[in-house]
This record gives C-alpha cells, structure tokens and sequence, in this order.
C-alpha cells in the first residue's frame, strides 16, 4: 500500500459481512432486536439515567408497539426459555407506559396490547 492508498477509505467487504450475518441464528437476532427495542422504549419513558430530559411518549408507545409484535409473532420461533424474559420485559415496559401517562390508555387499548391482550399490574 502506497502513501497515497493510506488516506483512501476501504471499501466495506460485504462478502464477509454477508457471512458473518448468515453464521447469526435467528433466535439471536430476534432477541437482541427486542433488547434494543426495550432499551430504546425504556428511554422514551423517562426510565434511563437523564429520565425526563428524554421522555417522549409517543416514541415510546411506537416502541413498545414494535416490540410486542416481535415477541408476539417470534415466541413461537425462540422457544419460551428464551421468549419468558421477552414477555416479563414487554410487560413491564407497559405497565411502566401506563403509569408514565397523564391520561392512561383503556385496558387493551395500551401500547402493544392489541398484540398481548389487556395488561394488568
């Protein structure tokens, strides 16, 4: 590699790329989707560190709409070992949404609950 090469940028190796993604199982993927999800939802609540300063509800209902689709349609797909602290996540997630709101949602009309059925604490 010359001098001139060294300040080019490389190119990405999508080959590889493409390979390292198909080595991924599913079970995997789904579940580390979820934790973004939850972790992104969980922000949106206010229940991270800054809490308020980035509480937004309606990201937050998106979130954990996403979320409780996901684990929904991929319970079936990762086995309940893996799915159980999903569904515990979501749950709380939820209830955490409901107690955030000024207003509350009615029982099934909360975030993901068309998803989950109704969310009681």
């Amino acid at each position: 590699m010359s001098d001139a090469d060294a300040g080019q940028p490389q190119a990405p190796d999508f080959d590889r790329m493409t390979r390292d993604i198909a080595d991924v199982p599913a079970v995997e993927v789904i579940t580390t989707v979820a934790v973004h999800l939850m972790s992104a939802a969980a922000v949106n609540l206010g229940l991270a560190e800054e809490g308020p300063q980035h509480k937004d509800l309606d990201e937050a209902r998106k979130l954990i709409n996403a979320l409780a689709g996901l684990v929904t349609a991929g319970a079936t797909e990762i086995s309940s070992f893996h799915a159980a602290p999903l569904r515990d996540g979501l749950k709380s997630l939820q209830l955490a949404f409901r107690e955030a709101s000024v207003v509350p949602d009615e029982p099934g009309q909360g975030p993901g609950e068309k998803f989950t059925g109704p969310i009681f604490g």
